[in-house]
C-alpha cells in the first residue's frame, strides 16, 4: 500500500493550493483518511480528518479556510486550503486507514510522503 500526496507549492498570504492524496495497492478498504502538518521546530499536528461516510473535523487553526473531501472510487483525499497565511507554512502529510487483501482483516494506518506547503509574499 502506498500513499501519493502532491499539491503542494509556494503561495501569497490570502491564496489558495489543492492537495491530494491517493492510495494505491492490493486494498481491500479505506476508513478515516485524513491531513497532519509539520513546522519547523514544532511537533506534527492534526489539520483534518474525513471518516468513509463523510463526517469531517477540522483543527481550530483552520476551521472555515480549508475544506478535506474524498473520492471513495479513487481511494483520494483532497485538502482545499484557502485564505491561507504565513502560519500554514509547513510539510503536510496524508493519511489513510486502510485494511489490505491479508490475512490479519486489520486496519493500518499509511502515510504519505509530504509535501511542503509554504505561504509568504
Amino acid at each position: 500500500v502506498q500513499l501519493q500526496a502532491s499539491g503542494g507549492g509556494l503561495v501569497q498570504p490570502g491564496g489558495s493550493l489543492r492537495l491530494s492524496c491517493a492510495a494505491s495497492g492490493s486494498i481491500f478498504g479505506v476508513n478515516d483518511m485524513g491531513w497532519y502538518r509539520q513546522a519547523p521546530g514544532k511537533l506534527r499536528e492534526l489539520v483534518a480528518t474525513v471518516n468513509n461516510g463523510g463526517s469531517t473535523n477540522y483543527a481550530a487553526a483552520v476551521k472555515g479556510r480549508f475544506t478535506i473531501s474524498r473520492d471513495n472510487a479513487k481511494k483520494t483525499v483532497y485538502l482545499q486550503t484557502d485564505s491561507l497565511i504565513p502560519e500554514d507554512t509547513a510539510v503536510y502529510y496524508c493519511y489513510a486507514n486502510v485494511r489490505p487483501y491479508d490475512s490479519s482483516g486489520l486496519y493500518r494506518r499509511y502515510w504519505g510522503q509530504g509535501t511542503q506547503v509554504t505561504v509568504s509574499s
